[in-house]
């Protein structure tokens, strides 16, 4: 279609004139070639032949040159062949009304073969406005992206209609401007100009269809359809319109009314998919600000009951007590304190994880004096476990921030013991792989399990599954190892412990990785 239109919209009348020409050239041709082939007396084959340019150029050329050369072919037959040759008189009158005949035939056979033409031209470009749209409502389906969109809608429209298009769609402060243009760049943008902005506000406005071709501003250089769904209307589709050919005119009316059809859909689509985005992301972070405060609120009641219980108990009745009864409760004051320092170092350390703002300071550290540490953190509240360490013979050293890797280890243990029976043992083994260069740490424990469908999501800030939801936590522990686990260049992963429970499997490299840190992007981390 846009080679059709290429090809008709330069030059209309000049156009025309080679079909004649050629249409004359081949009946003067035909006329000597007939007398040498001798052909001359045999009147009716004559009329026959002179049949064949009528109906080439009605195939080709249409009615009017079909009509031309069926007078032409009557001229040259009644002057080089009916007798007296060389004159248009006739020796026989029944030859005039034979001549009449014959043109009636000639302009009947080419009426037939121009429809037939004209009804191929229009199978063809009904088969490409097709094609077109089916180009176009592919593109858009497959694009999510709303700028990406508008100039897909541009390009395509562009290319069918063979000129210029744009797309206007109003801004933040509901002023209508060009979105998307199809021209290429470095070029004038059609469509940018005042008089072109003011009748897309109008069409805009109004929601009807607006110039060169439609029943308003037909002035206009352009054309200019709404981007309509049932209730709204989107923007406006634009496109230079140089046909002068009304027939044409309409035909590209009706194709752009088809593309600002699905325009209009598409955008529509996006929007709503960009409004559930939105809205599924306001929800999420509902719901992780109402985790957070039930997460906080409710662990640091249990602690501050027992720190609050304890002191009272010291102060009003302190003679009552014995000094072994005075130990406990000064030890239920500090776990509970050690207890809300735990949460309050988690809340810190996930606010500098998605902040960016973590540090590593990096050193060689040793993983027997880490363990020594986090033992001696998680020693208050184990009482009822057995706890072993398998270490290799040699010493280990890793090269991590050594704050962090304990704070890691505590979390995984104390997760271990949180959810293990009492008088159940919990299994810590540090193994080097001498041929990555990285330290594993497993830690094992009979506890409750996680179920295969948790696993992964037991790393997600505030997640808690449904089998341990009866055990006090926050939900953040993983997370926050997983994130230091990360900017370390390692890994973390739950799975089944083949004796029942879990093992928690920690991976690290012992040397310090080059480039390698996920929050490089959000902040100044190393």
């Amino acid at each position: 279609m846009p080679e059709r239109n290429a090809e008709e919209k330069g030059a209309p009348r000049l156009y025309r004139v080679p079909k004649y020409v050629w249409v004359t050239i081949g009946i003067t041709l035909l006329t000597p070639l007939l007398h040498v082939i001798g052909m001359s007396n045999d009147l009716v084959n004559v009329s026959l032949i002179y049949l064949f340019p009528i109906l080439v150029s009605a195939v080709y050329w249409g009615l009017g040159p079909a009509i031309y050369a069926a007078s032409l072919s009557v001229i040259m037959f009644d002057f080089f062949f009916v007798p007296p040759n060389l004159s248009f008189t006739v020796a026989d009158l029944r030859y005039i009304f034979s001549f009449v005949v014959y043109l009636a035939v000639a302009v009947l056979t080419a009426t037939l073969s121009s429809r037939l033409r004209q009804q191929l031209e229009m199978v063809r470009q009904r088969e490409a406005t097709t094609n077109s749209l089916y180009a176009l409502s592919r593109q858009m389906t497959a694009v999510a992206d709303l700028d990406t969109l508008l100039h897909h809608i541009a390009k395509q429209v562009s290319d069918t209609l063979g000129t210029q298009a744009a797309v206007y769609l109003p801004d933040t402060h509901g002023e209508l401007k060009v979105t998307a243009s199809a021209d290429d760049q470095g070029t004038a943008v059609w469509g940018g100009e005042e008089s072109e902005i003011a009748i897309a506000k109008w069409v805009y406005r109004n929601g009807e269809t607006a110039g060169k071709g439609s029943s308003s501003l037909r002035e206009s250089s352009g054309l200019y359809v709404p981007l309509r769904t049932e209730d709204q209307i989107h923007g406006v589709l634009a496109v230079r319109m140089e046909a002068s050919d009304i027939q044409e005119q309409r035909e590209q009316l009706q194709l752009l009314e088809a593309c600002g059809g699905l325009a209009a859909s598409a955008i529509a689509r996006v929007k709503l998919a960009e409004e559930a985005r939105v809205a599924q992301m306001t929800a999420e972070s509902e719901r992780i600000r109402t985790a957070l405060l039930d997460s906080v609120s409710h662990e640091l009641r249990t602690p501050l009951t027992t720190i609050i219980g304890s002191a009272t108990g010291l102060i009003e009745n302190d003679a009552i007590f014995t000094p072994e009864d005075r130990k406990e409760l000064t030890g239920n004051i500090r776990d509970g304190a050690m207890r809300m320092n735990r949460l309050v170092t988690n809340l810190l350390g996930m606010v500098k994880l998605e902040s960016g703002m973590l540090q590593l300071q990096r050193k060689w550290c040793d993983v027997g004096d880490m363990i020594s540490v986090v033992l001696t953190q998680v020693r208050e509240f184990s009482k009822h476990r057995s706890i072993r360490v398998d270490l290799p013979d040699q010493p280990l050293f890793i090269c991590g921030d050594e704050v962090l890797l304990e704070q890691v280890l505590i979390n995984v243990v104390s997760n271990a013991i949180k959810y293990s029976p009492d008088y159940s043992e919990i299994v810590i083994t540090f193994t080097r792989d001498e041929r990555n260069a990285k330290l594993n740490i497993v830690v094992a424990d009979t506890g409750v399990g996680i179920p295969d469908a948790d696993r992964e999501r037991i790393f997600e800030k505030f997640y808690r599954s449904e089998s341990s939801r009866h055990i006090t936590g926050t939900g953040l522990g993983l997370a926050i190892c997983k994130g230091i686990v990360e900017v370390h260049g390692g890994t973390i992963r739950a799975e089944s412990n083949p004796g029942g429970g879990t093992r928690m499997s920690i991976c690290l490299p012992m040397e310090a990785p080059e480039a390698l840190f996920p929050y490089r992007g959000q902040g100044e981390v190393e």
